[in-house]
């Protein structure tokens, strides 16, 4: 397969750029489009890659492939897609940070809890054991 890009583009860099601008770890990005995390570093540092490979990264990265190969050194990342006007990208959190930090509270009380119902058990234990010897 050909690949394709515009003279300054590097298609790599430019996966760089938005692989980091989603957050997405490299070996994260690299499981889904099934290749090793070495595998895609290499991608990464390719000024340019095959149309297959373009189209696997653009599609879990959620842009066009164009967004990979016309994107410039100095382009900002607020692109907007020209066919449909929206943002090409979307940012849905999958949990809210209130509900996590509730989470992690709840479980450290239920932790201090049971260290204490345990705590209560061995000094009625010892308890038990003075009455007995008196």
């Amino acid at each position: 397969m050909e690949a394709t890009t515009l003279k300054g583009n590097n298609h790599g860099a430019n996966v760089k750029r938005w692989r980091e601008w989603r957050n997405i770890k490299q070996d994260v990005l690299a499981d889904q489009i099934g290749v090793s995390q070495a595998t895609l570093s290499g991608y990464e540092k390719k000024d340019k890659l095959e149309q297959e490979v373009l189209e696997k990264i653009a599609k879990v990265l959620g842009v066009p492939v164009e967004a990979i190969t016309e994107l410039g050194e100095s382009t900002a990342i607020n692109i907007i897609n020209a066919h449909d006007n929206q943002s090409i990208v979307n940012y849905n959190p999958t949990f809210n940070p209130i509900d996590k930090i509730v989470e992690l509270y709840n479980e450290k009380n239920a932790l201090y809890e049971r260290m204490l119902k345990e705590k209560e058990e061995t000094i009625s234990l010892l308890h038990e054991v003075l009455k007995e010897k008196k």
